[in-house]
């Protein structure tokens, strides 16, 4: 493993962290019945998958240039 590859790593699981405790805790934690924070974890986690993608589609596009 080089050294870009394990500096990309630690960002990506330093982003994930933060994720989780900075946003997907406490929209879970705001609500009170099961489905709620059922709801609130399913959006928070769909809205990080789209933004993957999104930055993943962009970084595509620009390699072709």
């Amino acid at each position: 493993m080089t050294t870009t590859e394990l500096l990309f790593s630690a960002a990506a699981a330093i982003s994930l962290v933060a994720f989780v405790s900075l946003i997907l805790v406490p929209a879970v934690g705001s609500f009170g019945r099961w489905y709620e924070k059922l709801g609130a974890g399913f959006l928070s986690l769909f809205i990080l998958g789209l933004l993957v993608i999104i930055i993943l589609g962009w970084l595509y596009f620009a390699a072709m240039e």
